[in-house]
């Protein structure tokens, strides 16, 4: 157990598995009274034999994301609720793209809001939002509403950095590259399923990957534990990239 957020509150929405559970877990170790929020009450639930406090969030509803805020207050705001569409431009329907932008985007404009007022009138306050390395980093193949809507959350993040660097808020994203989760291996089944293979299918993530591997989400989560400490207080406005050199080549 460590002590780099002691006396600061966390919340975390998605929380209930991947990179949202690993960082729940990991800001808690790290002494935060942590908050984490899903609509997966079952699998948000286990959370509790952490000393975690779990209460259902549904990102894209504003009365459920103002009621948990609230309920929160946080210091912390992790951003983290998302999901991956497949596909190109042409393959890309009208309500998949809105609900996109509205999961993966508009659903931070909710969490901000809601909670900058209590930071700013404490003057202190590190948001943390979820985008990816594909989107404004890379390129990656059918990605087109996912990359579109995570190259969005860069924006975003720029933004609410620009607007209150000077009045203590900080504001940074995480863009990962391939990360082992639920969701992941979700889309290594269904393009398995495609191909006739999912050996395939997982060497084919796996190979756009330079280390030969993909990342856990305790990787990533030790970079939320960062963003979220004072060991960054100098850092805002920035898209923190943890792909292993996916984007570097």
């Amino acid at each position: 157990m460590g002590n780099r957020l002691s006396g600061k509150r966390a919340l975390v929405t998605a929380a209930a598995q991947g990179i949202g559970r690993a960082s729940a877990l990991a800001m808690a170790r790290e002494g935060a009274q942590v908050f984490a929020t899903d609509v997966n009450m079952d699998a948000l639930a286990t959370l509790e034999d952490a000393n975690i406090d779990v209460f259902e969030l549904n990102a894209m509803d504003a009365q459920s994301v103002n009621a948990g805020v609230a309920r929160a207050n946080p210091d912390i705001l992790f951003n983290c609720a998302g999901f991956v569409h497949s596909g190109s431009i042409l393959d890309a329907e009208e309500d998949e793209f809105e609900f996109a932008m509205d999961l993966n985007v508009r659903s931070m404009m909710r969490t901000i809001k809601a909670a900058l007022p209590a930071m700013l009138e404490r003057g202190t306050g590190s948001i943390i939002n979820m985008s990816s390395a594909a989107g404004s980093v890379i390129g990656a193949p059918n990605r087109f509403i996912y990359g579109t809507s995570k190259a969005a959350v860069v924006g975003l993040t720029k933004s609410v950095a620009a607007d209150y660097v000077a009045q203590g808020i900080r504001c940074n994203c995480i863009c990962p590259g391939t990360v082992e989760s639920p969701s992941w291996h979700d889309r290594v089944t269904a393009l398995g399923e495609q191909l006739g293979s999912r050996d395939e299918a997982l060497a084919q993530f796996v190979a756009r990957q330079p280390m030969g591997r993909v990342a856990s989400a305790e990787e990533i989560a030790a970079l939320v534990v960062y963003l979220a400490s004072d060991e960054s207080a100098f850092t805002t406005g920035h898209p923190h990239v943890i792909d292993g050199g996916w984007s570097g080549q």
